[in-house]
């Protein structure tokens, strides 16, 4: 974003506006985070706000704080759509191309007349309004919206509630601060979350410590289901539709799976492959080691994108003949994992 239209996005937030703040579909910590963080930050600045979420998000994001208010497209339509038509200005957050909500919302959101906001960290984002904060190089969009109150000038509006709900997107896209993207100013930024009340080791519990049973039967079932291609240094996880119906998976249950996989000794490249019969797709999430690009590889036969080394997918045909299709790429990307990272 340049000098000139953050200077210009100030005038307009200057007022009182009607906005409206939309996360990816599927939202994860960070998309969450950064939705109800601005959420709070706006509010104090005497804005009409209102999060709309494409779907449903899991269990163990919705004792983040004012969760509880946001409207889910699928189910709240009609809701969701007159707040929508009735924005001044829509935030989107932790995406960057419009498809990433949907067709439904999508369709809804390209009638819309006014101003978008967009504030993401993945590549290779959508040219949708001149109000892009793209940084590729952020390790999460929830540290690029403590930036973004930087750079408001309202940085003294930062409180414990809006702490823990950055805290909790920066935490979970950092895989607890243990990615190659965790920097040393997401440390101090982390440092300044803590200051203000955000109770580390309490978000910490509140994500990774409250199990079902069922999530760790199935936790069993991927694990049972691993796969490793030592030629290529790749292993993969899949679960069927069954498999998912019969530990009664609830959405987030599948969380972090994938990391199990790339979490074997020898292994660069990781991919989960999860069946989805509602909507007839295979969704996929992919993880890398070193140089080897995820991202490129999702865009290039999964219609998806991430980051280099975080990514999703997804596949129209069925099951077993995305993983037979997977299995057949490796031999032209075996260099490049080969050469991607040391041990």
């Amino acid at each position: 974003m340049t000098n000139t239209d953050l200077e210009d996005l100030k005038k307009i937030l200057s007022t009182p506006k009607n906005i409206v703040i939309v996360p990816h579909k599927n939202p994860d910590g960070d998309a969450m985070g950064a939705s109800l963080a601005m959420k709070l930050f706006l509010d104090k600045k005497n804005h009409r706000t209102t999060i709309v979420t494409p779907n449903d998000y899991p269990e163990f994001l919705k004792w983040l704080p004012n969760s509880h208010k946001s409207y889910k497209f699928d189910l709240q339509n009609r809701q969701s759509k007159r707040a929508i038509n009735n924005a001044d200005l829509i935030f989107l957050l932790d995406f960057n191309a419009l498809h990433r909500v949907g067709d439904d919302m999508e369709k809804t959101l390209e009638k819309f007349e006014g101003d978008f906001v967009m504030i993401d960290h993945h590549q290779q984002p959508d040219d949708l309004t001149r109000f892009i904060y793209s940084d590729t190089e952020m390790c999460s969009t929830c540290q690029m919206v403590y930036h973004f109150i930087e750079m408001m000038g309202d940085k003294n509006l930062l409180d414990k509630d809006i702490a823990t709900c950055i805290y909790t997107g920066i935490m979970t896209d950092t895989g607890s601060f243990r990615f190659r993207s965790t920097t040393s100013t997401t440390h101090r930024v982390v440092a300044d979350l803590i200051d203000l009340g955000a109770d580390n080791a309490r978000i910490h519990n509140n994500v990774y410590d409250t199990n079902s049973y069922n999530r760790l039967q199935l936790l069993g079932v991927a694990l049972n289901n691993l796969k490793v291609v030592p030629e290529f240094k790749t292993a993969y996880i899949t679960l069927s539709q069954k498999e998912l119906d019969k530990q009664s998976f609830q959405k987030g249950d599948t969380e972090g799976f994938v990391n199990y996989a790339l979490s074997l000794k020898g292994v660069i490249f990781a991919v989960i492959f999860i069946e989805d019969i509602e909507q007839g797709i295979i969704k996929m999430s992919l993880r890398s080691k070193g140089t080897f690009s995820v991202n490129e590889f999702a865009r290039a036969h999964f219609s998806g994108g991430g980051h280099t080394n975080a990514a999703g997918g997804r596949s129209t045909i069925s099951l077993q003949e995305t993983v037979d299709k997977f299995l057949n790429l490796l031999p032209n990307y075996k260099e490049e994992i080969s050469e991607s990272y040391e041990d």
